[in-house]
């Protein structure tokens, strides 16, 4: 099974019909995709009353990966507001109970920085987080090269599957140790996750800068790009996956939700396309 969705829902305007309201956003998504990757839960660890609503606002197949609060992959370097680590990952478990027990749970997504190498204290870390989230849905992202070395790849991958961690395969710019490559191996029977991040290898290396938002995924793939990931998607099944779920992120241009519906036409996928834009209702008729 293939599923296909993209990172949150508020910025994609290209979705909605002109004028519609930020808290309408979720259920017109969920007529297009089946899944969503929310963002929001790692800025903050959000109120249960958040993850409610989002479930009253969305049909009972929807399911959500839910990106682990920064401070649980070490983003904040700063005071941690919930005291201890313990704490911490209790409180951002208790915040997401709603989403447990309803069952749409796809994964929680642990996206570590590019300064988390490959090393015996992080691989400690990994095992640690592990305990913490206890049985849940893991998937792991890694942004620095180190994990996928020649002399270690076989012995990351490895340890992801020893360790029940869902892969998170990653398309972007190869500009350097912070960037990881396209390891197509699924380390998890039940689900792999491909995450596109878009190809602008000047956007990428921009992280810096004032606004990097806007520009590290600006990026529209081309078809013959999507044809190629149609091909890998394939591969990834045939290794022994039940699930790919594939999380369109090159959405700074508004090309995420054209690229994710124009990648659902390849497979197949049924789809309810795009509203049209209100200049179209107006236009010439021979343009």
């Amino acid at each position: 099974m293939i599923t296909i969705g993209l990172t949150g829902w508020g910025d994609h305007e290209e979705l909605y019909p002109p004028g519609t309201p930020a808290k309408a956003k979720l259920a017109l998504y969920a007529r297009h995709f089946p899944v969503v990757e929310v963002d929001s839960s790692f800025y903050a660890v959000l109120g249960e009353h958040t993850y409610r609503r989002w479930l009253e606002e969305t049909p009972p197949h929807f399911t959500f990966i839910l990106k682990a609060f920064r401070g649980m992959t070490g983003h904040n370097r700063g005071k941690n507001p919930y005291g201890g680590p313990g704490e911490m990952f209790q409180a951002y478990l208790d915040s997401i109970r709603p989403i447990v027990e309803s069952g749409r749970l796809k994964a929680v997504m642990f996206q570590f920085p590019p300064w988390f190498d490959c090393s015996p204290d992080n691989v400690r870390q990994l095992r640690a987080v592990k305990k913490w989230m206890g049985s849940l849905p893991l998937a792991l992202e890694f942004r620095n090269q180190s994990w996928y070395a020649p002399n270690v790849r076989e012995d990351t991958l490895s340890f992801m599957k020893q360790e029940g961690w869902i892969h998170i395969i990653c398309d972007e710019p190869q500009v350097g140790q912070g960037s990881v490559p396209a390891v197509l191996e699924p380390t998890n029977s039940e689900l792999t996750i491909v995450r596109l991040h878009g190809r602008n290898t000047g956007g990428w290396l921009q992280g810096s800068a004032p606004n990097w938002r806007e520009v590290r995924n600006l990026y529209r793939y081309n078809r013959e790009e999507l044809e190629d990931w149609r091909d890998k998607l394939d591969i990834l099944e045939k290794k022994g996956t039940g699930e790919v779920c594939m999380i369109f992120n090159n959405n700074s241009g508004g090309d995420a939700a054209p690229n994710a519906m124009e990648m659902m036409s390849l497979l197949g996928l049924k789809t309810a396309g795009l509203p049209p834009k209100q200049m179209d209702l107006f236009g010439d008729e021979h343009n």
